[in-house]
Formats: C-alpha cells, structure tokens, sequence
C-alpha cells in the first residue's frame, strides 16, 4: 500500500515539473517571438511540445546539447519554432 501513494507521489509530483518546466520554456519562447503569447496553458502546451520537438529534431540534425542548461536551451529553441509554426497555421487559417 506504501508503494502504490509513493507511487503516485511520484507521478504527481514528476507531472507538476513537467507542467511548471512547460510554462517556463513557453513563456521564454512567447517572449523570443513577439506577440506569440497564448495564454498560461498555450504556452505549457507550447513548452513541453517544443520539448519533445528539440528531443526529436536536434539528434536528427547532428545537435547534442548535453545536461541540464543544454536541455532547457534545447527545450526553448523546439518552443521557438512550435510557436513559429503555430504562428504560420493560424495566419493561414485566418
């Protein structure tokens, strides 16, 4: 019974970093790119998609940036151009 609140602790605990380390990489990217603020939980979205991006997309370009710093500048540059894609999206659909 221990495990499973530990557990769960856990999983909270890892998700509330994950939602407060969105936030902060997508306000930095809103902020990169003016007027590309959209909103608190726009930019979360933003900032952990922009996060799996640069996970994906850096390695594929021959761009390993290791440790913490290397990860968030990683993380903002892949919020960067989601934002500058969503940007792109909206102007078009407008």
């Amino acid at each position: 019974m221990e495990e499973q609140i530990g557990t769960g602790f856990g999983v909270l605990f890892g998700l509330l970093i994950v939602i407060g380390v969105g936030a902060i990489v997508g306000y930095l990217a809103s902020l990169m790119v003016k007027g590309g603020g959209s909103g608190f939980w726009g930019d979360v979205l933003i900032g952990i998609g922009g996060s799996f991006l640069a996970g994906w997309l850096l390695p594929l370009l021959g761009i390993h940036l290791g440790g913490l710093v290397g990860s968030i500048i990683a993380a903002v540059i892949g919020a960067v151009i989601l934002l500058l894609i969503v940007r792109m999206i909206r102007r078009t659909g407008s």
